[in-house]
């Protein structure tokens, strides 16, 4: 049976808020200039799932921790400090020891297998933002089930929400079958668990064969989060608006496809997603959604229009942990999609995957997103 989310356990019965199974990279950003010609790079950590935990930590003050894998290198030790800046409990890592011991988490030194980095440039104008991937041979891809101890995280710690995501499940060929394994003993121990198709074609190009894997994931999913792209891609769903459609044709073709979803997946008790309107690679309109099946309701937030940005990356991620902050404080949907859409375009100010801002700008900006009025200074 599938937890929803008015079952969310109450905070004092579990040690975890939230619990991220995914990927996390070192992000190496070339501040204004294209990689090809960059010679100075800032470094941040990132990747979909662990940016969820990251934000329901830092902004939220949530109790949120991540399960990935990392070589227990220089490179491994930075992503986890970082981590742990974020407030993100990271005892959960399984470290790959570089002594080339024959045990079952080991390496070489010699870069067999390695932490994963990518290389992102922000983009400007008419020019796009652009990423570089370099996740091959990375300790993440080589878990597979067994390899955490479900039962003692779920039954023994509690969790109330476990988040993974479309990056992770298509990551290689036993990463599926983990994510399997995680969703099926969370619903078992009444977790609610959320994922983001978050479809990549970087990831895996075979489009038949991610609907194949997320349709096997999907049956157990409380809160899916995917726009109209990622529906199509991850799952084959349709929606039928126009290419260049505008918010208010986009939200209303959307909402009959996540009905189709909805009806095919009665597991489901939420739906969400945010909308990006790009005019360039640094200004967007902003919006998002929230689908209640039961009650047949869309919630939307208020439409951000033409709202300057600094790095696109990590919006989505933080549009879900927002709503599942909302969630998790007891908030109601309408406050949970405005949260969302608020903490989504406010980590797109900032630079890096995740925010920089805590609860209070979060709320302020729903505040100022319902006023639709103007930015100003603090003094």
């Amino acid at each position: 049976m599938v937890t929803t989310y008015k079952q969310i356990k109450p905070a004092e019965a579990c040690r975890y808020d939230a619990v991220s199974l995914g990927e996390v990279m070192l992000r190496l950003d070339p501040y204004d200039v294209p990689t090809a010609r960059a010679r100075q790079m800032r470094v941040f950590q990132g990747g979909g799932e662990t940016n969820v935990a990251c934000g329901l930590a830092y902004t939220f003050g949530l109790r949120a921790a991540v399960l990935t894998a990392l070589v227990d290198d220089h490179v491994g030790v930075n992503i986890r400090n970082q981590l742990r800046e974020a407030g993100v409990d990271t005892s959960k890592i399984i470290w790959f020891n570089t002594r080339n011991d024959g045990s079952r988490f080991s390496t070489d030194g010699k870069g067999t297998l390695m932490n994963g980095v990518n290389f992102t440039f922000a983009g400007k104008g008419v020019i796009p933002s652009d990423t570089l991937y370099y996740r091959a041979h990375t300790p993440v891809r080589e878990l597979r089930p067994g390899d955490f101890d479900w039962a003692a995280l779920f039954r023994q710690e509690g969790v109330r929400v476990f988040n993974t995501g479309g990056i992770y499940t298509l990551i290689s060929p036993t990463s599926s079958e983990l994510a399997l394994e995680a969703v099926e003993q969370a619903n078992a121990a009444g977790v609610f668990v959320s994922a983001d198709l978050n479809y990549r074609s970087k990831v895996e190009p075979d489009k038949a064969r991610a609907r194949a894997i997320n349709r096997r994931i999907a049956p157990q999913i409380g809160f899916l989060v995917g726009n109209d792209s990622d529906l199509s891609d991850a799952l084959g769903y349709e929606t039928k608006a126009p290419a260049e459609a505008t918010y208010a044709e986009w939200s209303a073709a959307y909402a009959e496809t996540v009905r189709q979803v909805a009806r095919d997946y009665p597991n489901l008790s939420l739906i969400g997603t945010q909308w990006r309107g790009a005019t360039n690679a640094d200004m967007v309109s902003w919006g998002a959604v929230l689908y209640d099946p039961a009650e047949d309701r869309l919630y939307q937030a208020p439409l951000r229009q033409d709202i300057p940005i600094r790095d696109r990356t990590g919006g989505g991620d933080s549009f879900a942990s927002g709503v599942l902050a909302a969630l998790l404080k007891g908030k109601d949907l309408q406050t949970a999609v405005e949260w969302g859409a608020a903490h989504g375009i406010l980590v797109q100010e900032t630079p890096g995957d995740i925010t920089m801002v805590d609860e209070r700008a979060v709320l302020a900006e729903v505040k100022r997103g319902q006023a639709r009025g103007g930015v100003r200074a603090l003094r």
